[in-house]
């Protein structure tokens, strides 16, 4: 049967000072009235049964995670002890699939994704199925259609067509990293490439066998972990055995040396909302190109992204091109061409102790 995997153990640092290690992007409504992945549940229903929906995520964000999927199963939710990538983070939700259902199927998607419909994505998934319970040795992966040149995506370049009862699916003639700008107007303008959104869908079994073919050392410590899976001294093996796992990504690890790949064309309009400028796609502009989200009176501003705390109101005169975001106990104000020296400001707070900004 079909199992959703959401993958949710993400820091979301790019979105400080509003996510913090204990509520990262996931756990916040950015877009819409729902939480991120609150939306990324809802978007399995009537497809996939609560009972088969499976949460994967960290120690600091448990709580909040099961008080806001609170619908799902107790033991629907893995507590990965450390932070090891995607690999480990699928091949452990993979080995508890196996344990309840021999024969199934997983949907794995990140928790802070932004996708257009519930039904285009529905139906995206059945093409992803269909292929798989075709050829049930195929990885089946998603891409989206580019619209712009972007150098914060990696890229599938699609091979021969694949037959799908709905939609469009190809064979994968190769993976290409996060690209310059002049590569990626080439990708957009050869029209054979895809968006790599990060979503999956194959057998639970497939994948830990691809994993155990191309990368042993980590199923060293899954098949340990997978023979204490019902036992009382499971969560010891787990905090044990998991930090021991290569951090590698399942991309790295499996996707780009496998040969049996697919790639589904999604039917929906997708976004992984990276950065805080991410917002201007989704939110929209006013007549100076600023996004507002929030209580804010401008004075020549332009190009903004203003994000203002509850109840606040942020004045701004003669401010271009920058990112303000206010909260409840910082501030941001950055460059909007710099938007990645956040990072920096991470680092500075835990080099100066201040972790309680994080």
């Amino acid at each position: 049967m079909l199992h959703a995997v959401i993958m949710a153990g993400g820091s979301g640092t790019r979105f400080w000072p509003l996510s913090r290690t204990g509520v990262p992007k996931q756990l916040l409504n950015l877009v819409g009235k729902e939480t991120m992945i609150q939306q990324t549940a809802a978007r399995c229903a009537g497809l996939i049964d609560q009972s088969r929906m499976w949460v994967v995520t960290s120690h600091k964000q448990e709580s909040t995670t099961r008080q806001q999927l609170c619908q799902l199963p107790a033991e629907n939710f893995l507590i990965e002890p450390a932070a090891r990538n995607t690999a480990p983070c699928v091949a452990l939700a993979a080995a508890h699939l196996l344990k309840k259902d021999s024969k199934a199927v997983m949907l794995v998607m990140p928790a802070d994704h932004v996708i257009s419909t519930d039904k285009d994505f529905q139906q995206g998934i059945a093409s992803a199925q269909e292929l798989v319970e075709r050829q049930p040795e195929l990885l089946s992966l998603f891409g989206v259609i580019p619209n712009f040149p972007s150098t914060g995506f990696g890229y599938i370049e699609r091979a021969e067509p694949m037959p799908v009862s709905q939609g469009r699916a190809f064979e994968v003639k190769s993976f290409r990293e996060k690209p310059e700008r002049s590569v990626a107007t080439q990708y957009l303008q050869a029209g054979t490439f895809f968006w790599n959104c990060g979503i999956f869908l194959w057998k639970a079994e497939t994948i830990l066998n691809a994993l155990r073919t191309y990368e042993p050392e980590l199923m060293k410590q899954i098949d340990k972990i997978t023979s204490a899976i019902g036992t009382e001294n499971y969560q010891q093996v787990l905090e044990n055995e998991f930090p021991l796992c290569p951090a590698i990504s399942i991309d790295y690890a499996v996707l780009e040396r496998a040969e049996s790949i697919a790639v589904v064309e999604a039917p929906f309009e997708w976004d992984d909302l990276g950065s805080w400028q991410s917002l201007q796609r989704l939110h929209g502009e006013d007549d100076a190109g600023n996004t507002i989200i929030g209580s804010h009176l401008g004075v020549d501003t332009e190009g903004c992204v203003i994000r203002s705390g509850e109840n606040h109101m942020i004045a701004t005169i003669g401010v271009k091109n920058s990112i303000i975001v206010h909260t409840h106990d910082a501030t941001l104000v950055a460059d909007k061409s710099d938007e990645n020296a956040i990072k920096q400001i991470i680092e500075l707070l835990n080099q100066q102790g201040l972790q309680s900004y994080l």
